[in-house]
């Protein structure tokens, strides 16, 4: 039995550890001045929500996370800020409405989170009874069984969207016809 306590509270470490970590890298997006900085900083908090999703025993969510969210639209958001050049220069001066709609936004913000806290409950850990609920397999044992012609409609009509994609990047800029002419 102490063997148990002392993983519950060895995980449980950890994952306080991390929530410590997903907060901090949050702030640090809100309040970094460099907008790169900013979306490093995203990234970092993205992957500490990784790490909370293998710890909850979701692995397909991790994976998605990881791929979607880390691999391709941060990376887009950052070379989108890169592309703009963002400098102090051309950042338009805020107007004292605008500052004032933030502060209250915040102080509106701070209340829902401060009555939020207090309606909290100290309760019992949550234990699941299957421990494979979130695994990847049988993610894979529902998609392929149960929504099988659903999953394959939904490839086709993908693999229709991509292949127009591709017709509509390729289109002829000359509009001549080139049919041969007799």
């Amino acid at each position: 039995m102490p063997v148990k306590v002392f993983l519950f509270t060895s995980r449980m470490s950890i994952f306080y550890f991390i929530a410590f970590l997903s907060i901090l890298f949050s702030l640090l997006v809100i309040f970094s001045k460099n907008p790169v900085h900013s979306v490093l900083y995203l990234i970092i908090t993205f992957f500490t929500f990784t790490i909370h999703y293998i710890i909850l025993n979701a692995q397909f969510l991790a994976i998605v996370n990881f791929i979607v969210y880390m691999g391709a639209i941060l990376v887009l958001f950052l070379f989108v800020m890169m592309m703009l050049n963002l400098n102090k220069d051309s950042e338009p001066t805020k107007s004292i409405y605008v500052k004032l709609a933030g502060v209250i936004g915040g102080g509106t913000l701070l209340v829902t989170l401060v009555a939020a806290m207090k309606g909290l409950a100290k309760s019992q850990p949550v234990v699941l009874q299957n421990v494979n609920l979130g695994s990847v397999k049988n993610l894979g044992q529902v998609l392929f069984h149960e929504f099988l012609l659903p999953f394959e409609v939904s490839s086709i009509l993908l693999l229709s969207a991509m292949v127009g994609a591709v017709l509509l990047a390729t289109k002829d800029s000359n509009p001549k016809s080139t049919k041969p002419t007799v």
